[in-house]
């Protein structure tokens, strides 16, 4: 499978129209802009590989219902393009996923199935089988990847002579889209991935040269739940040929962020939203830098403490 190119993001943006919400470039001081998907109508960028990869379907495909699997942010991305198109979803979580982002999901028309994390993907294929339904992937497939790099298309348009782009790291769906935009149209812009230390096998892999993976339970320690998941073969390929480098920050400076997010640019992310900010903070990047904030939302409970 090749990797995708910025003509294909460029078609996904155009796809989106409508669907997913033009986010701003906010200034949060001289040197960082915050590019807040939390605003998005599912309240992160998981909407726009979801409904791109759904508008990609033929009409007959799209009818038999969409399958996905997710810590929760792409469940409702999914849950909320199959309400567009009018078709059923069905949706496996995690059994700790948020309750904030089941009931999102819920409330899209969705049937959403939890399990264990490490059974995410097995049942999701049963499911398909049984259904004869479609899946669409949290990160690992080509018209989610480009869907999600309508965000570097926005970053570069809003500001070319941006030196570096920070971008939260899981599955890598969003820094390979990201990251293949950004290079396209400005090579010079740094991209940096952001994970938490946690979670940091993305950092380990690139740093390596090729993919190391974490067992689940050590990935689960995080706070940062949508930063669980671990990058695909693909996502991987497109991290090796665009991304600079990847970072990583302590659950301490994730949860100083969240609060520092609510209290000075008056937004609500979540903790795996909130670690781009958390890098800058640690390790101010020279130039003019943007922090992509993936989502907002939290479970009230998370946020009140670390307010």
């Amino acid at each position: 499978m090749g990797l995708v190119t910025i003509s294909d993001i460029q078609a996904a943006a155009d796809r989106i129209k409508g669907a997913a919400v033009r986010t701003p470039l906010l200034r949060f001081d001289d040197g960082l802009w915050l590019k807040p998907e939390s605003l998005q109508p599912v309240g992160a960028f998981k909407v726009r590989g979801a409904y791109n990869a759904l508008a990609r379907l033929t009409e007959d495909v799209r009818a038999r219902g969409v399958v996905a699997y997710s810590s929760g942010n792409h469940a409702q991305a999914v849950a909320y393009a199959a309400k567009l198109f009018g078709v059923p979803a069905v949706i496996v979580v995690p059994e700790d996923t948020p309750r904030v982002k089941v009931e999102a999901t819920l409330s899209h028309g969705a049937e959403v199935v939890q399990v264990p994390m490490a059974l995410r993907e097995a049942r999701a294929a049963e499911l398909v089988a049984e259904r004869g339904a479609t899946l669409i992937p949290p990160f690992d497939h080509p018209d989610v990847i480009a869907g999600q790099g309508t965000v570097g298309l926005e970053v570069i348009a809003d500001l070319p002579d941006v030196a570096t782009v920070l971008v939260p790291v899981s599955g890598g769906g969003l820094i390979s889209g990201v990251a293949t935009a950004v290079k396209a149209l400005s090579p010079a812009t740094r991209v940096v991935g952001v994970e938490p230390e946690l979670a940091g096998d993305a950092a380990e892999s690139l740093r390596v040269g090729t993919l190391i993976r974490w067992p689940a339970a050590d990935r689960a320690r995080t706070i940062a739940d949508g930063l669980r998941a671990e990058p695909s073969e693909l996502t991987f390929e497109h991290m090796r040929a665009y991304v600079d480098d990847i970072v990583t920050v302590s659950e301490e400076q994730i949860g100083e962020a969240v609060g520092v997010l609510a209290r000075r640019a008056r937004l609500v992310v979540e903790p795996s939203g909130a670690v781009t900010l958390a890098a800058h903070l640690a390790r101010p990047s020279s130039g003019t830098t943007v922090a992509v904030l993936s989502g907002g939302n939290v479970d009230p409970e998370v946020f009140a403490r670390y307010l």
